[in-house]
């Protein structure tokens, strides 16, 4: 074999994979989104046939025969082929350990979980979903241990959502949020200041809601021709690849702004998707590199943008438009004291931009447990309700609202929850870096997110996974990451909005 003809068999390789992936992604979009609610049968066994073809695809020995070569070769290689060739290999050594056929069971489980799970957590029915949960759980012990035994299961796990993240890392960052968090929540508990949103609680006509999703994704600069937007109960992108981006929202009328921030959300990872290089196209390196990294850009366009008050005064005179009654009487400014009011709550997704992480911290508390075999299925409820009260203060009514209200566990995502987290700290300190550039707050003001999104495309976005998470956020910002720059923007925010001393 010569090099030329190994990197042909590459390019051959990275397109089957692109193929077989973007027909599983399908299969997911329509089951969450259009697809009638009693025909998983048939999505589990297309699933099943699919995973099937992309198993060897990573895992099989012509292709690790393949890679051996090349990596053998690899001062030949361009930094692209060679960074393709490295990609695969962390694919391969992930993947391969564990049989074909506990792979494609895997698969049709998942596919099996969500439909279950959608109609439990409609029904508030957690014994309905505990048994697949329960198959999940050992799913992924074993996954981990065929990966790498020398190491904890759930650090394995946490390491496929943020390569090298540790439980000892995530312990000691979320030990650093609470001491700061905490304290800053009982300062504005004790200071009594009443911020006003009862008007976000009226009814919000959902044609008019779909107006704004349109008009905020506009503002924020994306590709309609490559983007679309879709319904569904749990909000989420699907990125196909970077000319084919969809993004969901979910509409409450009496709650407006649930699905304008979903819709912000959302477009932060669109906008990752969408501004990946032309060169990664159908390769293994195209996509955002980690979920901490995606998870920054749509907690910066969420939460740092979306919530301050220039995209507040720049967004208002279109939502009186929209809901002229609604909003009589309220100024941009009562609107945003009340987009950023701190109110301990039931949902995650709904969470205030400072307790939101002691929601994430429940989650990964359990996960620990769950995981180390800690805490029984059965028992999952009880310990979520008593999280959530020693964390947030919440009681909770019922397994709707409580641990069935999230779809990541029944779609096999273990250990992606301090995604969140992470990537609300890693968004600050973009921010402050971005902010040596450019005027940010500025150009948020005067609805220019294009300098914006183009200054984020430049520093990250372009890269797609050229660079580990770890090298792309040095390259970014010129140093480590310093959750410091969290908890100063946090207790800057609120210490103003509260008018604490």
């Amino acid at each position: 074999m010569t090099v030329e003809k190994a990197l042909q068999q590459l390019e051959e390789l990275q397109r089957k994979i692109y193929a077989l992936q973007y027909a599983e992604a399908a299969i997911s979009l329509d089951a969450v989104t259009v697809a009638p609610p009693d025909t998983a049968k048939g999505r589990s066994l297309a699933q099943g046939v699919i995973s099937g073809y992309l198993y060897p695809l990573f895992s099989g020995k012509e292709t690790g025969d393949l890679l051996t070569y090349l990596t053998e070769h690899k001062e030949e290689l361009t930094p692209l082929s060679a960074r393709q060739v490295e990609e695969l290999q962390r694919k391969y050594d992930e993947i391969h350990r564990m049989p074909e056929e506990e792979n494609t069971a895997y698969s049709m489980l998942l596919n099996d979980a969500q439909d279950v799970w959608h109609k439990a957590k409609a029904q508030d029915d957690y014994q309905a979903f505990a048994p697949y949960l329960e198959r999940i759980i050992e799913a992924n012990r074993k996954k981990a241990a065929y990966m790498d035994e020398s190491q904890p299961p759930y650090d394995v796990l946490l390491g496929l959502y943020e390569q090298g993240l540790t439980t000892a890392q995530l312990d000691s960052f979320f030990a650093r949020l609470r001491e700061t968090i905490v304290p800053l929540l009982k300062r504005i508990r004790e200071q009594g200041r009443v911020i006003d949103d009862s008007f976000l609680y009226q009814e919000y006509p959902i044609e008019k809601q779909r107006e704004l999703s349109d008009y905020l994704m506009e503002i924020l600069g994306i590709d309609r021709a490559h983007c679309t937007i879709g319904e569904t109960e749990h909000p989420f992108t699907m990125n196909f690849d970077k000319e084919d981006v969809r993004i969901t929202t979910k509409y409450h009328k009496n709650n407006f702004t649930s699905s304008m921030y979903s819709v912000i959300h959302e477009s932060g990872h669109a906008l990752y998707e969408l501004g990946v290089g032309d060169e990664y196209q159908y390769t293994i390196l195209a996509g955002g590199v980690s979920m901490g990294i995606h998870e920054s850009q749509s907690r910066l366009y969420e939460n740092m943008l979306g919530r301050s008050e220039a995209f507040i005064q720049r967004i208002y005179p279109k939502l009186v438009e929209l809901f002229p009654k609604q909003l009589s009487g309220v100024t941009a400014q009562d609107l945003y004291l009340a987009v950023n009011q701190v109110e301990p709550s039931l949902i995650r997704i709904d969470a205030d931009e400072l307790t939101y992480c002691l929601h994430i911290m429940v989650r990964y508390e359990i996960e620990k447990k769950m995981i180390a075999g800690e805490v029984a299925v059965s028992e999952l409820p009880a310990l979520w309700a008593e999280l959530m009260k020693e964390y947030l203060g919440v009681e909770v009514p019922n397994d709707r609202d409580g641990i069935l209200q999230d779809s990541h566990w029944s779609g096999g995502s273990i250990g992606y929850f301090p995604s969140y987290a992470l990537g609300s700290a890693y968004a600050a300190q973009f921010i402050h870096r971005m902010e040596q550039d450019i005027p940010v707050y500025e150009l948020v003001a005067q609805g220019d997110f294009q300098t914006i999104n183009a200054w984020l495309d430049t520093h990250i976005h372009q890269y797609g996974c050229f660079y580990s998470p770890a090298e792309l956020f040095r390259r970014c910002c010129g140093e480590e990451f310093d959750p410091q720059y969290y908890l100063d923007y946090l207790t800057q925010k609120y210490t103003k909005i509260y008018r604490l001393s």
